[in-house]
């Protein structure tokens, strides 16, 4: 790893938020937005707090997880008109099938990114994600028909072998951008030893990306930022300020790793800054 003065002095840390997920909902934290136009103002707070990617899922009108490509639409174009943001679609989704997952890449115009689980998940008693090769290379081919740069979901160490495989398969555009995930179920143990292991095992060149589920978001960002990478926070990860505190809005969990990123020496990217580190 290079020393500190090359590797991470001044280097910008581009922080997306993850507004609202598809598991839990206003039950976890009555702050977490889930219409269109929630979602909308949140990312605009999130926005002026120091994000410069926002990760969108979608929900009904019931608040439950939806799949539509409309439903997608109406978030985007809330995001777009409100924000420079950019927004990066989810394609995960447990028990989902595949068809329903690509929804998202086709809303006009597509996203700029896109989520793409890198194997299979469990996640709590219910909930799995199949993840199969071929629906990774599926997902995959379409974000690059059109023109959507792929975020590689990292669950697990054996996620970075399918890391490696579809390197193999695919030519991917620099930089290859990992999300490292750490928390419960098939997710890695969230520990500094396996962040480190993580990113050493990571492919040459790669940018990453550090998500800790719940209690573990605040150490591991901060972890992620002193190694040089970049992070995420937010409801869908974690509805927390402290013990016991509920968060009062994503835009709060943004602008606690913006000031800690800077008085770590590293400023927060802006969204064009972060589109030029992307290669988007």
């Amino acid at each position: 790893m290079a020393g500190y003065d090359d590797y991470l002095a001044g280097e910008p840390v581009i922080v997306t938020a993850a507004l609202t997920g598809g598991v839990h909902g206003k039950e976890a934290n009555p702050n977490l937005p889930e219409t269109p136009e929630e979602i909308g103002e949140a990312a605009a707070a999130c926005e002026e707090a120091g994000a410069a990617v926002v990760h969108l899922h979608a929900r009904h009108d019931s608040g439950e997880r939806s799949f539509d490509r409309e439903r997608f639409q109406a978030i985007t174009d809330e995001v777009r008109e409100r924000t420079n943001l950019v927004i990066q679609h989810s394609t995960g989704g447990t028990s989902a099938p595949v068809d329903a997952r690509r929804q998202s890449l086709r809303t006009d115009p597509p996203p700029e990114m896109a989520s793409l689980d890198m194997g299979p998940l469990n996640r709590y008693r219910h909930l799995t994600s199949e993840n199969t090769g071929a629906t990774v290379d599926s997902l995959y081919d379409e974000m690059v028909d059109r023109g959507i740069k792929p975020e590689l979901e990292v669950f697990n160490d054996g996620h970075l072998n399918e890391v490696a495989g579809l390197l193999e398969r695919r030519d991917l555009d620099d930089p290859i951008y990992a999300t490292l995930i750490f928390g419960g179920g098939t997710t890695s143990p969230p520990s500094p030893r396996n962040l480190l292991n993580a990113v050493a095992n990571l492919p040459d060149g790669a940018l990453f990306n550090t998500l800790g589920f719940g209690r573990h978001q605040l150490p591991l960002t901060t972890m992620g930022i002193l190694l040089g990478g970049h992070v995420r926070v937010g409801l869908e990860d974690n509805v927390y300020y402290g013990r016991g505190e509920l968060a009062e809005s994503n835009a709060q969990l943004v602008a606690r790793t913006a000031e800690l990123t800077e008085t770590l020496g590293r400023p927060v990217a802006s969204p064009d800054e972060a589109r030029e580190m992307l290669g988007i």
